[in-house]
């Protein structure tokens, strides 16, 4: 973060926010638009299209490479993805679903977990709408997050701090392969009551 120039507006939202300016250029460089600013918090839409604190910038895991370290995002985390996924197949001749998962906070409730930001094989949604529950009620708004609830379940083992596991072998669970991207769970802005 030593090459980074805070601008007027970064300035200002340094002093607002409690953040180091730097950080937060470098989380405005990062995002499409500013959602909610309150002291100690800066939540953003990411160029992704998703929102998250910070424009998902950490400085946790970078090792002793120093205090002025932080780390971005992948630019293009499904194209990393749908790459790991045919290096997989072409070096060990199996065919797996790749998620690349972030750490994110919710609005409506306490707590991080892990969320999908590039999918390669998965489906992002598993829309059960028309299905019958257990006592034969047609579904009517149920729609699975099916890459967000396997990135969440595979955080309860790679942990958030110091468990050194980042990857994380997920077995058992049936899908049909898919085309889908991580975008594709996104809440259109027009839906969006949060932003």
């Amino acid at each position: 973060m030593r090459d980074i120039t805070p601008s007027e507006q970064a300035l200002q939202l340094a002093e607002e926010t409690q953040k180091d300016a730097r950080l937060v250029e470098l989380a405005l460089s990062q995002s499409a638009e500013l959602s909610r600013t309150a002291p100690g918090v800066m939540i953003v839409r990411h160029l992704l299209g998703f929102i998250s604190a910070n424009s998902g910038i950490d400085a946790s895991n970078v090792g002793d490479m120093g205090e002025n370290i932080v780390l971005l995002l992948p630019e293009s985390p499904d194209d990393f993805a749908a790459k790991l996924r045919a290096s997989f197949r072409r070096q060990y001749g199996v065919d797996v679903g790749i998620i690349i998962s972030d750490t994110h906070g919710r609005p409506f409730r306490l707590g991080n977990i892990g969320v999908a930001i590039g999918i390669a094989g998965v489906p992002a949604l598993i829309d059960q709408r028309g299905d019958v529950d257990l006592f034969g009620r047609e579904l009517q708004a149920t729609v699975t997050p099916l890459a967000d609830e396997l990135a969440a379940a595979a955080g309860l083992i790679s942990g958030q701090a110091d468990e050194g596991q980042p990857v994380v072998l997920i077995r058992g669970v049936a899908w049909e392969e898919s085309t889908h991207k991580a975008p594709d769970m996104l809440r259109p802005p027009e839906q969006d009551l949060y932003v």
